[in-house]
């Protein structure tokens, strides 16, 4: 068994022939392109539901941007806050896009497959140019989280979505000079403009590191991070087919290529994660754990010292105008709420 042609240029036949993407039903003939070989389905409550593994990581990937969006928001003064949430907001909806599409919820037979691929097509493009906006970030050319740097990253963003889902739908209902015979226009968008995306941002933030900060074990974060997202490309694009028939159609490329890819969005987090530092004396709800070195002092030194502070506790000013005490100065009084008096008078 082997992919029904070679790669080439524009043509998703080899692609598609080797992994089921979302596109494929859509694009190379009427009919759309078939995989060789994918993961079995599974029937649920009288539905059939497509790649039950791959929906599983689907699942956690959810839960793990979750909790990333959480932990990102609680450092609220960390640099480039509200641009980076952009991006895992934009992931977040992708992987929810990917999970109607490729488990069968919505079905490829439904006059709205087309919309749903379009729009989830534009996401992922959005998603790509969101992070390499971020990348500039760093360098301050707009002051981070003012309205200039936000918006002009939430404008273009939606700008690129809008224009890739339209390109997507138009190739897919065969519009003007768009067709899903030839969706060479989707290909470039789908490889080469999202993939210039990714390589302008890991370079500018090895420029970023390397000249800006003294710490260089954020290159490692970068590293890995690609190492993951390439391990994942080829896994999807080269060895699904072989890992499909080899698992007995259990799994495919695409399960392992949606753990890479979770991988790769978890090192982006903590690559911004080990570059900001939050400022602690302005967070919000933050505790500061202040440590004290305290010298040991002597037996005549503490013996002053406590004759002192004895002193002090059982002193009052005259007038009564201490807090909490009556115009006598004997017995403690209510707070101003009528609550007791912190300290009590025991002599």
């Amino acid at each position: 068994m082997s992919a029904d042609s070679k790669f080439a240029f524009g043509n998703f036949n080899y692609i598609c022939s080797t992994v089921s993407l979302t596109l494929c039903p859509l694009v190379g003939d009427d009919d759309g392109i078939e995989p060789l070989c994918y993961s079995r389905n599974m029937k649920l409550a009288d539905s059939l539901i497509f790649q039950p593994s791959t929906l599983i990581i689907h699942i956690i990937a959810l839960i793990m941007t979750a909790i990333m969006i959480y932990h990102i928001r609680s450092k609220y003064t960390a640099v480039g806050r509200k641009e980076i949430v952009m991006f895992f907001y934009l992931y977040m909806l992708v992987t929810i896009m990917d999970l109607l599409l490729i488990s069968g919820i919505i079905p490829t037979a439904s006059d709205l497959y087309p919309y749903f691929t379009g729009v989830h097509l534009g996401l992922i493009s959005a998603t790509f140019w969101c992070l390499l906006l971020n990348g500039f970030v760093g360098f301050q050319f707009a002051e981070d989280g003012t309205p200039l740097s936000v918006w002009s990253i939430r404008i273009s963003s939606f700008i690129v979505f809008a224009a890739v889902t339209f390109l997507s739908i138009a190739t897919f209902q065969k519009l003007g000079p768009f067709d899903y015979t030839n969706p060479v226009a989707l290909w470039v968008v789908f490889f080469i403009f999202n993939g210039a995306a990714l390589l302008i941002y890991v370079i500018l933030q090895i420029v970023l590191v390397v000249n800006t900060l003294d710490d260089r074990w954020p290159l490692g974060d970068i590293v890995f991070g690609i190492a993951f997202f390439a391990t994942g490309q080829v896994i999807l694009y080269v060895f699904s087919l072989d890992i499909c028939i080899f698992a007995k159609h259990y799994i495919d490329g695409l399960f392992f290529g949606t753990i890479a890819t979770l991988l790769s969005v978890m090192m982006v987090y903590k690559y911004w994660d080990s570059i900001t530092k939050e400022d602690l004396e302005f967070s919000v709800g933050s505790k500061q754990n202040v440590w004290e070195v305290k010298e040991l002092l002597g037996e005549e030194e503490m013996a002053a010292t406590g004759g002192l502070y004895s002193q002090q506790l059982h002193q009052v000013p005259s007038g009564g105008s201490g807090y909490g005490y009556n115009n006598n100065g004997n017995s403690p009084a209510p707070g101003s709420y009528g609550q007791a008096n912190f300290y009590e008078d025991r002599h």
